[in-house]
């Protein structure tokens, strides 16, 4: 799939990519964390058709539901290319320790080499969330690395 990048100056970027069945759809990013989606013309490119304006938490949201099934299916592909590549589903325990802390007092990556990939929270995908993520008991947390790496993040998220 082409994407077509184009800085509009004094604005952001705009994303363009053209669909299967001809369609062009694009993304505006303001510098300002606004994202625009719109919806060109099929008979004219250059003729936009709609737009919605969405807040950088909106755009945050679509993009989750729109890569979640993207995300699983990269996983899956990885498994298959690299022999020894693990995922682990992890549950945080209302006991953790980690419970209601955030993902970087941890150290995971540092300590055991494997890499929390997403978050799972009541159905939603928090794909790589950042040191400041909080968990919350009934997180489902996704980890990728070695056997060992994953039992030791394992590990660290029941025990400390």
């Amino acid at each position: 799939m082409d994407v077509e990048r184009t800085a509009l100056p004094g604005i952001g970027l705009q994303h363009v990519m053209t669909t299967g069945r001809g369609r062009q759809i694009g993304v505006i990013s303001h510098r300002s964390g606004r994202r625009d989606l719109v919806i060109y013309d099929k008979e004219d490119p250059d003729t936009c058709v709609a737009t919605v304006a969405l807040t950088p938490d909106e755009a945050n949201a679509i993009a989750e539901l729109l890569g979640t099934g993207r995300i699983v299916e990269h996983l899956a592909e990885l498994h298959r290319q690299v022999e020894g590549l693990v995922t682990e589903q992890i549950p945080i325990a209302p006991r953790s320790p980690y419970d209601g802390r955030p993902l970087g007092d941890t150290r995971s990556r540092t300590r055991t080499g494997a890499s929390i990939v997403a978050v799972v929270r009541e159905g939603q995908v928090i794909a790589s969330p950042r040191p400041d993520f909080v968990f919350t008991a009934g997180d489902i947390v996704v980890v990728v690395g070695t056997g060992d790496g994953t039992a030791a993040v394992a590990d660290i998220l029941t025990h400390g």
